[in-house]
């Protein structure tokens, strides 16, 4: 049984990775993406967002996927198809070829953290969910942390181009072995599930349709309040360190890429860390709401040196990136809390509903931050791309941080379920 769900665990998890490096690799390229295709600072945002577009409209669908097809094809099918469409983005000659190739990226890694939560929702013991969903985010940003500062050093010996053609052969192998590993729950393997191992009886599966699955779910008034956590903090976070972080380092502070890289590598492995420990501590203290709002309490106080445009000692910068993306992972525990609120055979779709709004938030904020600072733009440029002033990106940074707000609020109001299904 070890076997069984350490391999599926595993395959899913590479999987994962690809799509959190996809999802942060524009920000270190982003001065290569606008030389190829001389794009603006808003084109670039909506390039980048292409990803987060159809990654958002794809949550739910996920979600119904998931508890109906299973985790094994939907799986299957997203890793081949996201190596595709990195295989077009490497060798996209147009704006909108890049633009195609990123959104079928999206659509690809679209399952990939509904297809693991769901898995570990029925490998894992319920007890030890929190504790599993922080070691899914911590092994997952192991994407977003090379795709800053590797990813940088890499482009001294190689292209863009040829490392995302590189990725997408790697996927769609990925994609073709899942097919083959992973199955969608102990019984298709011949095992009994986590609930009988415990002397328990499992868990009811749901008996009407999907659609009446769904719409349990939306009703259900606990659903929504860890709607904005992810929205307000998963969304500001993806924005700034997947396309904006770099820019505003290098614009504002003067610092060299490969060091402004290796500061959203800090907040990224920040985020990958304090997951892991947020779902510890919380399911060591049987507490889901305290722990997501002292993280999301933190994060917006990391913000307000940034807002003030402070020049800070490169110490007190780089360990303020780190404490950043700690706080960020607050968030995370909105996924435990809905799922708990919600019946278990419901699971994907409840944290897929959820789960949209880091999602909306991203694809929202990428292209209107550029806009924003667009609006302010006063024709400078530097080495071929637009340079951007301290004073624009202040602009574009307020409205992070009063979008992140949002996720304090909701937070707040979430209801407590001390670890169980309630």
């Amino acid at each position: 049984m070890r076997r069984f769900r350490w391999s599926a665990f595993s395959l899913l998890i590479l999987a994962y990775v690809l799509a959190f490096f996809h999802r942060m690799a524009p920000a270190a390229i982003a001065g290569e993406l606008q030389l190829a295709f001389n794009a603006s600072g808003a084109a670039l945002g909506t390039l980048a967002a292409m990803y987060f577009y159809i990654y958002t409209l794809m949550q739910i669908p996920t979600g119904v996927l998931a508890d109906t097809l299973g985790v094994r094809k939907i799986a299957t099918l997203g890793g081949l198809v996201a190596g595709a469409g990195s295989i077009l983005f490497a060798y996209a000659a147009t704006l909108s070829g890049a633009s195609l190739g990123r959104l079928l990226v999206g659509l690809g890694v679209s399952v990939m953290f509904i297809s693991i939560m769901k898995l570990n929702a029925v490998w894992f013991h319920d007890r030890h969910f929190g504790t599993v969903g922080g070691l899914t985010i911590l092994l997952g940003n192991l994407g977003s942390v090379l795709a800053a500062a590797p990813l940088v050093w890499a482009l001294d010996f190689t292209s863009w181009r040829s490392i995302f053609a590189a990725l997408g052969m790697f996927s769609i192998a990925l994609g073709l072995l899942t097919w083959f590993v992973v199955r969608n729950h102990p019984g298709e393997a011949g095992f009994p599930s986590m609930r009988e191992l415990d002397g328990e009886a499992p868990h009811a599966p749901h008996a009407g349709h999907w659609y009446d699955g769904l719409v349990s779910v939306a009703r259900n008034r606990a659903t929504w309040p860890g709607f904005w956590p992810n929205f307000g903090i998963g969304g500001t976070l993806f924005t700034f360190a997947g396309l904006w972080a770099v820019p505003f380092l290098h614009d504002v502070y003067g610092m060299p890429r490969a060091l402004a890289a290796g500061h959203n590598s800090l907040l990224l492995a920040g985020f990958a860390v304090g997951a892991m420990i947020t779902g510890m501590i919380s399911d060591r203290i049987g507490r889901r709401r305290p722990v997501m709002v002292a993280g999301i309490v933190l994060y917006l106080l990391c913000w307000l040196p940034w807002l003030a445009l402070l020049q800070l000692p490169l110490a007190a910068s780089l360990a303020l990136f780190f404490l950043m993306g700690a706080g960020a992972s607050g968030f995370t525990l909105a996924w435990a809390v809905t799922k708990e609120v919600n019946p278990p055979a419901l699971s994907g779709m409840a944290t897929s509903v959820v789960n949209t709004g880091s999602f909306l938030g991203a694809g929202l904020l990428q292209p209107l931050l550029g806009w924003v600072m667009d609006l302010g733009w006063d024709g400078r440029m530097s080495e071929g791309v637009r340079a951007y002033t301290g004073e624009n990106y202040q602009a574009g940074l307020l409205l992070l941080f009063l979008c992140a707000m949002s996720g304090l609020a909701g937070a707040l109001r979430s209801r407590e379920t001390f670890c169980r299904y309630v």
